[in-house]
């Protein structure tokens, strides 16, 4: 069973920036594509990025381009989410999840077996 913990989340101002890690707790992610999904209250959970187990490919959801990018750091066991010129709507619980593939990633949140807690992101003036 897969572990993932996430963590970095906090405050921040409109315009700010945040970055949140995700790592496993006892192994590596080399095998892993990881996603990031965010749920806020009263709505759906939605896809944030995602990267694939080497790290060479990432996807960010057409919302968020341009303001979040996904990176992995396989060594350290972590994929790391930086957010940036962040927005009031991007508040909410952003989780970070992992699925064993030798192919890509996917923002298909339901191809995804493993799930952090998740860490809440708060966006606010």
């Amino acid at each position: 069973q897969l572990q993932l913990v996430e963590s970095g989340g906090g405050m921040a101002q409109p315009g700010g920036s945040l970055t949140l890690s995700c790592v496993a707790a006892d192994r590596t992610l080399d095998l892993y594509s990881v996603g990031w999904f965010r749920q806020a209250p009263g709505k759906e959970r939605e896809a944030v990025a995602c990267i694939s187990r080497s790290g060479e490919f990432t996807n960010v959801a057409e919302a968020q381009k341009g303001r979040f990018a996904v990176i992995k750091d396989n060594a350290r066991r972590k994929v790391f989410l930086l957010l940036t010129n962040l927005k009031p709507e991007d508040t909410g619980v952003y989780s970070c999840s992992a699925f064993q593939t030798s192919y890509k990633c996917s923002l298909n949140s339901a191809v995804y077996d493993y799930w952090g807690q998740g860490t809440q992101v708060t966006v606010s003036s």
